[in-house]
């Protein structure tokens, strides 16, 4: 017993993996082919152990520069210090560790979140618009579509004059409707939210009655005589 006991290995007690996702035979391999003292194996062991690894994540082959990928990971697996003849360039430490350039995160101030940013740019180039018979056009799916984006957000109807305001105070003032009539009524866009919800369940309660018909029919026909 005490035999077998010594010859556990656990993780906790071997030496860090630096590629997990290849495992710790890969890693016994690459340390092993860095012991090999003549260079022509040495490459040689280091191909086999690039095929072994493009087996073992067969999901990166649709990726550019697959093999490419692969050999980094080798360098990377040997701590950069495996010297084997690569068909690439050698990768070094620092490529590695250079941290990439801060992505800004985009700043905005929306008031009314539930309209989306998207809509308050469309909202700036409505206002540049010349007037006109399509900058009227503009105005009234604009609006509607606000209309449309509150009562998804509120779950209820709401005033026109409500959303005649959001789009003034939204373009400063610069787009402006004076008449409300020209805004989708709120039972219509409630008619069709209610539409939309209520499709997939009856689409759902036909096929389970039609599954039930046909279930009836086989008992049916299996206790005919």
């Amino acid at each position: 017993m005490e035999t077998v006991k010594g010859s556990l290995d656990y993780n906790t007690q071997l030496p860090h993996l630096i590629l997990p996702e290849y495992g710790r035979n890969i890693h016994r391999m690459v340390e092993y082919c860095m012991t090999l003292e003549d260079r022509s194996e040495r490459n040689r062991c280091a191909h086999a152990i690039i095929l072994v690894m493009g087996q073992l994540n067969p999901h990166l082959r649709d990726v550019a520069d697959f093999v490419h990928k692969l050999w980094d990971h080798l360098f990377i697996i040997s701590k950069f210090k495996l010297d084997v003849d690569s068909p690439y360039p050698l990768p070094s430490s620092e490529t590695f560790e250079t941290k990439p350039d801060r992505v800004p995160y985009p700043k905005g101030n929306i008031k009314y979140k539930h309209y989306g940013k998207i809509m308050a740019e469309i909202i700036e180039k409505a206002v540049e618009f010349e007037e006109g018979p399509e900058k009227e056009d503009l105005k009234r799916t604009i609006a509607n579509h606000l209309k449309k984006s509150h009562i998804n957000w509120a779950k209820d109807a709401v005033p026109d004059e409500v959303i005649l305001g959001h789009l003034s105070e939204l373009s400063k003032g610069k787009l402006k409707i004076d008449d409300p009539s020209v805004l989708t009524s709120n039972a219509d866009l409630m008619k069709k939210n209610n539409m939309t919800l209520n499709q997939a369940p009856v689409q759902q309660n036909n096929q389970h009655k039609n599954k039930h018909k046909k279930n009836f029919k086989f008992n049916k026909n299996k206790y005919k005589h």
